[in-house]
């Protein structure tokens, strides 16, 4: 393999430093369902989903990151036939643990954990 050193990348009007766009850009997210089966429908640098409980799931990472002090931005909607936001129906959502490979996302109504219809996560750091 071969490695490309740039400084700037431009589209002819607009220049940006790669830095900006290599440390900028998401490094992992998904989007999945928690209930009945939890599968991830998209997704980009995530291998796999695994099942901690109601509310509760484990998202693996395709390559990991560099430590545990990254940044994630959750979203999460109402459960399986809810056609309406976590604002609607007062669902929030939360990360857990945090690892290299891993992280646990949360989704709960109240003090109620609640299996998600929709959980949007967006992982950013440095990958390692």
């Amino acid at each position: 393999m071969g490695t490309l050193n740039v400084l700037n990348i431009t589209d002819g009007t607009d220049t940006v430093a790669t830095g900006y766009v290599v440390n900028g850009s998401a490094k992992a997210w998904v989007n999945l369902t928690q209930v009945s089966t939890q599968t991830i429908r998209d997704s980009l640098n995530v291998s796999s989903l695994t099942d901690l409980g109601t509310g509760q799931t484990r998202i693996s990472f395709s390559s990991n990151m560099n430590n545990d002090d990254f940044a994630g931005s959750f979203y999460t909607m109402a459960s399986a036939g809810e056609n309406s936001s976590n604002f609607g129906n007062h669902y929030a959502g939360g990360f857990g643990d945090k690892a290299v490979a891993s992280v646990q996302a949360y989704s709960h109504n109240g003090s109620a954990g609640v299996d998600s219809g929709v959980l949007d996560i967006i992982i950013m750091g440095e990958l390692s």
